[in-house]
């Protein structure tokens, strides 16, 4: 049966405020998952996206994916609930009637207008955004506060929902109808071949500068290993904002680590320079203290990275059977600093055989076959 599925998702346009691009960009994970669509034509995709300005975009992404830009002007928004985006989207999708709805994330507008838009219709968990209310003490009103309750009303009006992690599942099985154990793919870039060769001993953070990554900590990890007198460099890769107490602090606690050679902090990188930047590193941190899936893990050691994590979220689902890569209760400290040393010590040595294991669980193609499944599940039972 060939099916036709709208898929709902924010574009990277409208969160940057880059109205004058003409290419449409999407979170890593829609991204991949397009990928993936693209190689199975027995699919039609419609990618649906608002934005606060008018955009030029292509009418189409592939052969089998067409895109549609929705002008939804700034009071349509989180302010009213988005009833401007639910009803621009509900108009759009009764002129494509897709055979389903995929409403990608509840962190903004697209899993409520998955839920209103008259079709059959599924989310996925990008982040969890009660544990996240929770996690920050979101104050009454906020954006935390809101978005926690606005994911509640989606979840138990869906027809289910992909999970991308046990840690994802757990927090939303009692409040969804069914749950799907789906992993967030790759995108195809990450599986290209890794080159050869001696690794540096070089460790990778790649994420937002913020507290729940817990860059500030992993600088106090590096400070430890340099006064051991070992020989490295951590690089921090990812968006810091100034004027944020939490990035102000960041970049001056830095300041003495990068002159003494051992810490540096990089920006931001697109696709194939973050991908050269892996490759040009022996290993990667990521030691957050909340995290639903945490892709860059699988993207780090689908470059054939070593890889240090906290146990944590789905983390603990990417890292945990992959021979190698060390996990740590996330508040061992020591632990990870030791496991560190000894790493550096014994000649920093890659994992090459972890790219493999990415490739096998988490190929665009696979996952999107996956998905094609699920549609098929949910609309069997909807005809039935």
């Amino acid at each position: 049966m060939r099916l036709s599925v709208a898929i709902l998702t924010a574009e990277k346009r409208e969160h940057d405020k880059d109205y004058a691009n003409p290419t449409p960009t999407f979170g890593t994970a829609p991204e991949a998952l397009l990928q993936g669509f693209a190689l199975l034509p027995e699919v039609d995709v419609h990618v649906l996206s608002c934005v606060r300005e008018p955009v030029r975009a292509p009418e189409k992404l592939a052969d089998n994916i067409w895109y549609h830009s929705l002008h939804v002007p700034k009071n349509g928004w989180l302010r009213t609930g988005y009833q401007g985006c639910i009803r621009a989207t509900r108009k759009m999708l009764h002129e494509i009637r897709p055979d389903i709805v995929h409403g990608q994330g509840t962190e903004h507008n697209n899993a409520l207008c998955a839920v209103f838009s008259g079709f059959p219709n599924v989310l996925t968990i990008h982040g969890n955004m009660a544990a996240l209310a929770a996690l920050f003490r979101a104050r009454f009103g906020g954006y935390y506060w809101l978005t926690a309750r606005l994911e509640d009303f989606a979840l138990g009006r869906t027809d289910g929902v992909f999970c991308n992690s046990a840690y994802t599942e757990s927090q939303v099985r009692s409040r969804a109808r069914k749950t799907w154990r789906v992993p967030n793919p790759l995108r195809r870039e990450f599986f290209a071949p890794v080159p050869d060769g001696a690794r540096p001993a070089v460790l990778l953070n790649v994420g937002v500068i913020t507290g729940r990554k817990r860059q500030l900590e992993l600088l106090d990890v590096a400070q430890n290993l340099h006064r051991l007198g070992l020989k490295f460099e951590f690089q921090f890769i990812g968006h810091v904002n100034p004027s944020e107490p939490y990035g102000a602090a960041f970049l001056e606690r830095i300041k003495p680590l990068e002159a003494a050679g051992c810490a540096r902090h990089l920006g931001e990188f697109a696709t194939a320079e973050l991908i050269r930047r892996f490759d040009a590193a022996g290993g990667l941190i990521h030691f957050p203290s909340e995290e639903a899936f945490g892709l860059v893990a699988a993207e780090g050691m689908a470059r054939g990275l070593k890889f240090f994590g906290a146990r944590v979220g789905g983390v603990t689902d990417i890292a945990g059977d992959v021979s190698g890569a060390e996990l740590f209760d996330p508040e061992d400290w020591s632990g990870l600093t030791g496991a560190i040393a000894g790493w550096i010590r014994q000649g920093h040595p890659s994992l090459p055989e972890a790219a493999v294991q990415m490739r096998e669980k988490y190929h665009p193609l696979s996952i999107a076959r996956r998905h094609l499944e699920i549609y098929r599940e949910v609309l069997g039972k909807k005809e039935g």
